[in-house]
């Protein structure tokens, strides 16, 4: 069946940058959107950033903008990198597929990795 596997994760000082991948395999289709989630400790799952897998463009929450930037090299590939760390960023990740383009809605993607932890310290 579809598998999502994060790596990349760690700790790491404000101001300091990591670089999350997503390895995907088993599609039975080709999902329209990749995305990235997080939660953190008592907090609701959020959206990071998303592709649209067809065309390429990419969408940001507004507390990421300019700093993490979503890129799709192939098919089976996500990356998220992420610049000018915050200690607010620091939750469990997630990789995500689904079929909406642009959402970053947690109900709307059927398929998820099993989540990968980023700490920023201050």
């Amino acid at each position: 069946q579809v598998q999502l596997v994060e790596s990349g994760g760690g700790s790491v000082q404000a101001g300091g940058s990591l670089k999350l991948s997503c390895a995907a395999s088993g599609y039975t289709y080709s999902p329209s959107s990749l995305a990235w989630f997080r939660q953190a400790p008592g907090k609701d799952r959020e959206g990071v950033a998303s592709v649209w897998t067809r065309r390429g463009t990419t969408y940001y929450a507004d507390c990421v903008k300019g700093r993490f930037t979503i890129v799709q090299p192939a098919n089976n590939t996500v990356h998220l990198q992420m610049n000018s760390l915050k200690p607010e960023d620091t939750a469990t990740y997630y990789c995500a597929a689904g079929p909406i383009v642009g959402s970053l809605r947690q109900d709307e993607f059927r398929y998820w990795g099993q989540g990968i932890q980023v700490t920023v310290s201050s």
